[in-house]
């Protein structure tokens, strides 16, 4: 599928009340809702997608290869069209499912600390109870422990799920949402000219960035800060304006820990300068044992922090749904609450995650999930730091993104 015959190929197969199911990568998702809405489609993808080689021409700058731009493009869509079509954007488990996981967290720490719990009804009122519970950071925190009986060879790239996808977002400039609290900017950070500037880059791969995070299973580690929709759409939803001023808005990203086959893929990656290996393999039936433990971490409230989402196995996922890995069926099940959503709702134009009501793709999903689980912890990323050498933190904020990252 290409710019030059995805038309010929997807008009005789669009018509009015279709659905155009795109889990492509390299295929324009601007093109595709484009013609969908054209057709009188129904639309839903799992990323906003470039033509080939858009996410690494190395032509165009840092900044318009971010995820920011390619979102602010996709949403110029919305103008004069709010009763097009439905066509939900970026609506996988991440992006996607994980915006619903925060606003039932939002719900549960604010049930738990005494605040109102009533589920707001509009973006504001989400965004005003986030700045009320004083939630500073909200991180998008997953660890795959997935292992195979089959261990990943020289020159073979092996992931839990698109390596294609894992390998164009990798490549991307680490992004986040940039919250109100921080006060210390990255020395390589950027930011954008246009749109509400909700998010900043850094000049480096999110392939060659960790930061520090915290899951249930797992405990602390160092995850990757890959570039995701969510870590811009959910810093823009969650603002709070005083006038023309930014009141407040919490620092957002994802940390994503990948299977340890995925692990030493990315090293040999980095290691041939960002360039692909010459073998491919998605894991599957040699999965073993191991979790996908996926959820969102809100922190900086009066309880610390506080982590609520999915610790699916792969013995309960191939109980729940064959021919699924936990990884996969995190994702399909929730590309699956996002059409149905899209078809109950069919003339909203172009949706994100965060713009719908939360309730009902979490009901769809949570039976392919596994144990969905909600979880305080006193863990920082200050926790531990220092013992064997001096650093550059901030003792009075432990939640600023200087004192996050790992270098």
């Amino acid at each position: 599928m290409t710019r030059d015959n995805y038309r010929q190929v997807l008009e005789p197969l669009l018509t009015a009340g279709d659905f155009l199911l795109n889990l492509s990568v390299d295929v324009s998702s601007v093109a595709l809702v484009k013609l969908a809405r054209e057709r009188g489609a129904l639309y839903l993808d799992t990323c906003i997608e470039p033509w080939t080689g858009g996410y690494t021409d190395a032509t165009q700058s840092v900044e318009n290869r971010s995820n920011y731009t390619m979102r602010l493009e996709a949403l110029k869509m919305r103008d004069g069209a709010k009763d097009a079509p439905t066509a939900v954007l970026t609506h996988g488990a991440n992006p996607g499912l994980v915006s619903h996981m925060v606003k039932q967290a939002l719900l549960n720490i604010a049930k738990d600390t005494g605040v109102d719990s009533t589920a707001p009804k509009a973006r504001d009122g989400w965004a005003k109870l986030a700045q009320t519970l004083g939630v500073k950071v909200i991180h998008v925190a997953e660890r795959d422990t997935q292992v195979a009986n089959v261990p990943k060879m020289p020159n073979e790239f092996v992931n839990t799920w698109s390596v294609d996808g894992f390998v164009s977002e990798g490549a991307q400039p680490a992004e986040l949402g940039w919250g109100t609290h921080e006060r210390h900017f990255p020395a390589d950070g950027g930011r954008h000219a246009a749109g509400s500037g909700c998010a900043i880059y850094l000049n480096r791969p999110g392939a060659s960035t960790r930061v520090r995070t915290w899951t249930p299973a797992a405990g602390h580690f160092h995850g990757w800060l890959i570039t995701h929709s969510e870590a811009i759409s959910l810093a823009d939803y969650y603002t709070v304006m005083d006038g023309d001023k930014v009141a407040y808005r919490p620092t957002t990203h994802y940390a994503y820990h990948p299977c340890d086959n995925a692990v030493l893929s990315v090293h040999e990656f980095a290691g041939n300068n960002w360039h692909l290996q010459d073998r491919k393999r998605i894991m599957l039936n040699e999965i073993t044992e191991g979790i996908d433990e996926l959820g969102v971490l809100l922190a900086g409230h009066a309880k610390n922090a506080y982590w609520y989402g999915s610790q699916l196995s792969i013995a309960d996922a191939r109980k729940l749904a064959p021919y699924n890995s936990a990884t996969s069926l995190q994702v399909t099940s929730a590309a699956l609450s996002g059409m149905i959503w899209a078809m109950e709702n069919p003339k909203r134009g172009v949706v994100e995650p965060d713009d719908k009501d939360f309730e009902r793709p979490l009901q769809i999903c949570r039976p392919y999930l596994g144990p969905v689980v909600g979880k305080y912890t006193d863990w920082t990323p200050l926790y531990q730091r220092q013992e064997l050498f001096a650093e550059d933190i901030d003792a009075s904020d432990p939640w600023q993104f200087k004192n996050i990252r790992v270098m």
